[in-house]
């Protein structure tokens, strides 16, 4: 499956700003399920300083810095790249979730030992008993890990309303624990700091989806939007992905722009910035297959 994603995100400032720096997570990634075939991003005004570098968990950041005056600023990605489908394994075959456990400190297992930075707590997902206590419902003694994700994700997906009005970015996950509701950055929020409770490894992957139109019905453009889900480590079987806002497991839908250990870590774009006052921000996200070129005629 081939996609073409376009996200502009625009700010307009009730007063100049002189000055800003900024970090943008836009670029996707390249994984073993998604090869970014191309990706670019475009800034106005022009800044004086880019350039891009990789972070500690291998994603790709973009720097800018504006030095001129400006009532408004648009920031606009452009990225094609192809996704293969992966076929997750039988939920039931997968290991116990104590065996998992046990692989995250087992010295000679490198990408176990090498995972164990996200079994630990982080800014946005410290360690909430509350959280802890309902991952544990599902993780019963013995059970297969992938078995037991699948059940979390499942009782989020069922038991949390999604509230756009209800949280901000910067909600307490003991909050969102309380009030049971919020939005799909909390609902990955929630499961993380369960699992990490239990010490599993989990992270917290950062991207879009792809929404698809009624019948009948004109896909309106900009409608799409960024997306958020939350990835266990298998043993044997590499990171798994998990959406509990629509309680499933990833296949060709999800595109993935970075990784972290929470939301702080992969912000779509954020900065600093001197002057402007109020401002007002518009997002605009489109998320397009890109239809397969037909077959050659004999």
């Amino acid at each position: 499956m081939r996609y073409r994603i376009q996200h502009v995100t625009r700010y307009e400032y009730a007063e100049p700003v002189s000055l800003c720096h900024s970090i943008a997570h836009l670029k996707p990634l390249s994984t073993r399920l998604q090869r970014c075939l191309s990706s670019s991003i475009r800034v106005d005004p022009w800044p004086a300083v880019s350039r891009e570098h990789e972070d500690f968990f291998g994603n790709r950041v973009s720097y800018f810095s504006i030095q001129q005056a400006h009532s408004a600023l648009e920031v606009t990605a452009v990225s094609e790249l192809d996704i293969t489908p992966l076929v997750p394994p039988e939920a039931g075959r997968t290991t116990p979730w104590e065996h998992a456990l046990e692989r995250l400190h087992d010295r000679g297992d490198g990408l176990m030992t090498d995972a164990r930075i996200f079994s630990l707590p982080s800014p946005q997902v410290p360690m909430e008993t509350s959280a802890r206590k309902y991952a544990a419902i599902s993780f019963t003694k013995g059970r297969p890990i992938l078995e037991a994700t699948l059940d979390l994700m499942a009782r989020i997906h069922g038991e949390f309303e999604y509230d756009p009005t209800s949280t901000t970015i910067a909600t307490p996950v003991a909050e969102v624990m309380e009030q049971r509701r919020g939005v799909c950055q909390d609902f990955a929020h929630v499961a993380i700091a369960g699992l990490r409770g239990l010490g599993l490894a989990v992270r917290y992957v950062s991207g879009y989806l792809e929404t698809l139109p009624p019948p009948g019905q004109v896909k309106m453009q900009g409608a799409d939007a960024s997306h958020a889900w939350f990835s266990v480590l298998v043993p044997d079987h590499g990171w798994i992905d998990f959406d509990p806002t629509n309680n499933l497991i990833p296949v060709d839908q999800h595109i993935t722009t970075a990784i972290g250990r929470d939301f702080q870590d992969v912000t779509p774009l954020r900065g600093i910035f001197y002057g402007g006052g109020t401002h007002d921000l518009l997002v605009a996200v489109d998320v397009n297959r890109i239809p397969d070129a037909p077959a050659a005629k004999p």
